[in-house]
């Protein structure tokens, strides 16, 4: 046992221990740690706990500073490295995932990324609460740089990623992405021309018009990539994937997507003008929330093909049909955000999803679609001139992708805010891969009420 204590082994382990993450982040400079530790086992030349006393006994408020700074950092490395919790805010991946479920999130599936801004408070994702402000400094900007994971995203993956829509927040209105609510001004303005008789400008200049009105309006921010908010949805289609859905049905590479117990669409319910229990409802998982009373006897529900089943066998329910919009039924808040591509939620694409090294011929009859891509994600400066297109000052009509991009959809298909909405998910944005249940709790339940202990530990698939 004396071996355990000796200077030399502890030395000896941590160094080791050290060496393999040194390796693995693949930055040597990083061997000038090792003096340092070498110094906190062996030498102790430097008191590198300078809060506490090296000899001595410390009084109990110094133990438990020391204890908590050791926990933050062993966390906080803990989170960058290997994994972190991740709690569901909304249903946009129900029934699948509920909100209140707590889960246990890898890093190491895809691989950890290194910290675009390094200089951050613990634990806060972009803002310090009570004090409402910028929880990260500017003044350290490394770029994106992925370790080596232990797999790769595959079709139907549940994947926690970073906003990609959420570069730009409106501080005012932060559960909404900042293009959403220009694109709605933009089409308040439209609207007022049609109705008033006024000349109708290019979608452009609308969309320059409410993006002057949302900035004179409300305050604005700009945040990194690794400071954008968490998102979790599935990944339907991989680089190189071509995706179609056609009256609600996803098809990637001309094959439907196959059916899941989770996913949910909203359905209208009749009934012989009796209301439907509640009580049989929430026996089934569909909560109040899940439900809109249209009228005496109709209902918006939002159900699984399973639960629209049992509900029409309900003695009082005349009728009961999936919601779908038609197609080249254009809705103007649906990527490419262009009518030269009439698509909404329900029928969409087809759609080629970009990939890494791979060129592309470009026009102005597709460059909406990857206008954001060499923009924002990619770092390019973008212009069209008379008609010809410019990257970085030098006319072209092909582009290189520098990045592969994924397409992420949520199970709640009628209520999810994803790429049907704002587009491709950059790999430098991917955060990690969901394992686990470790936590659920039901917010329309009190006391122990609230706890689903049957989601306890449940593997995510």
């Amino acid at each position: 046992m004396n071996i355990i204590k000796n200077k030399y082994f502890k030395f000896s382990i941590a160094a080791a221990a050290y060496l393999l993450w040194l390796i693995w982040v693949g930055n040597y400079w990083l061997l000038l740690g090792l003096p340092v530790i070498f110094d906190i086992y062996v030498t102790k030349k430097v008191n590198w706990s300078f809060w506490k006393k090296r000899t001595g006994k410390n009084s109990a408020v110094v133990e438990w500073i020391d204890a908590l700074i050791f926990a933050v950092i062993a966390v906080s490395f803990i989170n960058i490295f290997f994994f972190q919790n991740f709690k569901i805010p909304t249903g946009s991946m129900e029934k699948t995932l509920l909100i209140g479920d707590h889960l246990f999130v890898s890093k190491v599936s895809y691989g950890p990324r290194i910290p675009n801004t390094p200089l951050s408070f613990p634990f806060a994702q972009h803002t310090l609460p009570i004090i409402n402000t910028k929880s990260y400094l500017e003044w350290i900007k490394w770029p994106y740089k992925r370790l080596k994971g232990t797999s790769k995203i595959k079709n139907d993956d549940i994947v926690v990623f970073n906003f990609p829509a959420g570069d730009t927040v409106v501080l005012q209105q932060q559960a909404r992405s900042y293009y959403s609510i220009v694109l709605d001004v933009a089409e308040d303005f439209k609207s007022r021309d049609r109705n008033t008789g006024n000349p109708i400008k290019s979608d452009s200049r609308y969309f320059d018009m409410g993006r002057k009105q949302v900035k004179s309006s409300y305050d604005i921010v700009v945040r990194p990539v690794d400071k954008r908010d968490n998102y979790i949805k599935r990944c339907v289609a991989l680089p190189g994937d071509t995706l179609r859905i056609i009256n609600t049905q996803l098809y990637i590479n001309g094959t439907a997507q196959q059916k899941s117990e989770g996913r949910e669409y909203r359905y209208i319910v009749a009934t012989n003008g009796t209301h439907i229990n509640p009580k049989a409802l929430e026996r089934m998982d569909i909560y109040q929330s899940d439900v809109y009373t249209l009228g005496a006897n109709q209902y918006i529900m939002t159900l699984t093909a399973e639960m629209a089943k049992k509900i029409a066998a309900f003695k009082n329910v005349t009728h009961i049909e999936k919601t779908i919009k038609p197609i080249d039924s254009y809705a103007y808040y649906i990527f490419p955000h262009d009518p030269r591509y009439p698509w909404n939620e329900d029928n969409f694409g087809p759609l080629w999803i970009p990939k890494k090294g791979v060129s592309i011929k470009l026009d102005t009859s597709n460059l909406s679609k990857y206008t954001r891509i060499i923009e924002a994600y990619e770092g390019n400066e973008l212009k069209l001139k008379d008609g010809k297109i410019f990257i970085n000052n030098e006319e072209t009509d092909t582009y290189t992708f520098k990045m592969d991009y994924y397409w992420m959809m949520g199970d709640n298909r009628h209520n999810s805010a994803d790429s049907r909405f704002w587009g491709f998910v950059p790999e430098d944005h991917i955060v990690g891969e969901p394992k686990y249940v470790w936590l659920s709790l039901n917010k329309e339940k009190k006391f122990l009420g609230k706890i689903r202990f049957k989601r306890f530990f449940m593997k995510i698939q």
